[in-house]
């Protein structure tokens, strides 16, 4: 049986053919997991993937890594040792790969949008004739649409989620007193209580005023009576294959409110849940991804807060926290089956307060589900209505 990472591979292949090119080149990056299963920090030893047009896969890698790579789905897998020079192993492997001949059309090369310069350079004088873009031009139309088992990852990794979200609203007034920093550490320990490998991102605690900075970071502020308190986290949840694994994660946030908020905040929360629930009522196939923005932006416009909604409506989810589709104006990228992302409008109010909520969503046949269900309104302890 043919594994996920062969089946990928054989795409890209195609997609290299479709957009004139001759060769991608990889190296560790959420693309290489994408194709290989291999997910591992970049470093400053040579490890690339060179997917051609035609011909054999090859992996270039540190002898170091042998025992790591035997499980993935290459052709040849070529080891160096480090008393090597890595730049004439690099020249020897493309022209074993055909790519070096001083005659005939100079190569298309497609280079990971992530690659260090300095293996970029290595490329460019190994193939001093080759025409290089970025491999985005092959393997993004594939990542954009997530599999059945990307998908599996992606939603249970928004259960982990939904279940800590309930957990930390359910608290209630012993939320009063503790820092943003104290809650936030006890958000990432009940993530991995729950089940999730690692957070997905630092976890966004931001109450009062601090809650007027999209991307706050917690601090040693400590939440009091009546503060609107933005939360935004999410883990990381493994997709188990038979060549490898790779790791999806979740995304939301909510706004509580521990006690009794002001008039303008729940005017305020209204209006932004009215835009979420809008936009994500919006989506389907063939709608472009610029339309859910316009639509929840409309909603707060039409408020008086246009000039309080200070970021993009979405961003893709994946192997990245943050991928294509950007849910953003201008973007006229038409939404298909089997995109994941977010719809997390906000407003923020400097010196008062900030309100954002988020769900991740896929784009299905007929419209969207979305993968994350936790309450999303502001009322904390015994007087939310738990799912």
């Amino acid at each position: 049986m043919r594994s996920v990472f062969e089946s990928r591979l054989a795409a890209t292949r195609r997609r290299l053919a479709a957009v004139d090119a001759d060769l991608a080149v990889c190296f560790p990056s959420p693309n290489l997991t994408y194709l290989v299963g291999f997910d591992e920090s970049p470093s400053e030893r040579h490890l690339l993937l060179f997917v051609p047009t035609d011909g054999p896969t090859v992996l270039l890698a540190p002898t170091m890594y042998e025992a790591q790579l035997d499980r993935c789905p290459i052709d040849e897998l070529r080891l160096w040792d480090d008393d090597e020079e890595p730049l004439a192993v690099l020249e020897r492997t493309v022209s074993d790969l055909g790519f070096d001949e001083a005659s005939g059309e100079p190569p298309t090369v497609l280079v990971d949008d992530r690659m260090w310069a300095t293996f970029t350079q290595d490329l460019r004088s190994a193939l001093p004739r080759a025409e290089f873009g970025l491999a985005s031009a092959a393997i993004e139309p594939l990542r954009l649409k997530k599999d059945d088992v990307e998908l599996d990852a992606l939603e249970r990794a928004g259960a982990i989620a939904d279940r800590v979200s309930v957990a930390v609203r359910s608290r209630g007034r012993d939320l009063v007193g503790l820092t943003e920093a104290e809650l936030a550490a006890e958000i990432d320990r009940l993530l991995t209580a729950e089940g999730g490998d690692e957070p997905a991102f630092e976890t966004i605690v931001a109450s009062g005023p601090n809650g007027a900075s999209p991307h706050h970071h917690g601090g040693q502020r400590r939440i009091e009576p009546g503060d609107p308190i933005v939360l935004d986290f999410g883990t990381t949840a493994s997709a188990d294959l038979e060549d490898g694994t790779g790791r999806y994660p979740s995304d939301q946030t909510r706004t509580v409110v521990v006690g009794e908020p002001s008039a303008e905040f729940e005017h305020v929360h209204e209006i932004v849940r009215d835009a979420q629930e809008a936009a994500v009522d919006a989506v389907e196939p063939g709608v472009a991804a610029a339309e859910i923005d316009r639509v929840a932006r409309d909603v707060i416009d039409d408020a008086g807060y246009a000039d309080a909604f200070i970021h993009r409506t979405g961003h893709g989810v994946g192997l990245e926290v943050h991928e294509p589709p950007y849910i953003a104006a201008g973007t006229d990228r038409e939404l298909e089956p089997g995109m994941v992302f977010s719809v997390e409008p906000g407003i923020y109010l400097d010196g008062a307060f900030g309100v954002r909520i988020e769900d991740l969503v896929v784009v299905t046949d007929d419209g969207a589900d979305r993968l994350n269900d936790s309450p999303r309104g502001w009322k904390t302890g015994d007087r939310f209505d738990a799912p």
